[in-house]
């Protein structure tokens, strides 16, 4: 799906495939004011069900649409409220991580804000640079200096979600490339850096074929399993 501001010099491009579990539990929306301020949100639901379909795509379109107005960080911030509410032991309430840019019509900068495990990149000179860095545990002991073999299912031990967010453990970056991407972990752990690398700079002028590429990109994974993927591209002309 293509989505373009009525206003402003921001284009965006988005895709979303569906993993070998169903439904879905990403979701991706995109909002733009009068002004042409543009934000974007992608958000990856914890778990497959229909209600953490319906959670996360409210989170996004609650996210993008204050964010736009707000900032990306009070955009974070309110989707945490929508899910406050721990729910019964039975039935808890759908939890997801998150990541958010918003871009101002005036100006050169988009500013970023996550929680979690989506990420969001940059095109700068020529390379495709990180923005954010995971909220799991194998980044937070590289970060303390942790020298020793880290286990690979620390990389899958989320620390921050949006239900746990707070000012203090939100991150946020900024950057004044005039490409940005997002994506959730369907993409970013099935696609290696060198190939998004690669499809980011055939495409970069193309949002929306950046999007479906990065997207049809991911592969199947250990044992047959594919998991949702979802791209954001927000391209400054």
């Amino acid at each position: 799906m293509a989505l373009a501001p009525a206003h402003g010099n921001v284009r965006i491009g988005t895709a979303t495939r569906v993993g070998t579990t169903a439904p879905s539990g990403d979701a991706v929306a995109v909002h733009v004011q009068e002004d042409g301020t543009t934000a974007a949100a992608v958000v990856d639901g914890i778990g497959h069900s229909s209600r953490v379909a319906s959670v996360a795509q409210l989170l996004a379109t609650v996210i993008a649409r204050v964010a736009a107005r707000r900032g990306s960080l009070a955009g974070l911030l309110t989707g945490t409220e929508l899910v406050a509410d721990p729910g019964s032991g039975d039935e808890p309430e759908p939890d997801a991580v998150a990541v958010i840019a918003t871009a101002r019509a005036e100006g050169d900068q988009t500013r970023i804000a996550w929680v979690g495990d989506c990420r969001a990149y940059a095109l700068e000179g020529g390379r495709l640079r990180p923005l954010t860095a995971d909220h799991n545990l194998a980044e937070q002991l590289a970060m303390c200096g942790y020298t020793g073999e880290i286990p690979r299912p620390a990389a899958r031990w989320v620390r921050t979600t949006v239900r746990s967010a707070v000012v203090a453990t939100v991150s946020e970056a900024w950057t004044e490339s005039p490409l940005v991407v997002l994506m959730s972990d369907g993409v970013h752990d099935q696609v290696p850096h060198g190939a998004m690398e690669a499809l980011v700079l055939r495409y970069e002028g193309e949002p929306q074929a950046l999007s479906d590429a990065l997207v049809a990109a991911a592969e199947t994974g250990a044992g047959g399993v594919r998991d949702d993927a979802t791209a954001v591209v927000i391209r400054r002309t």
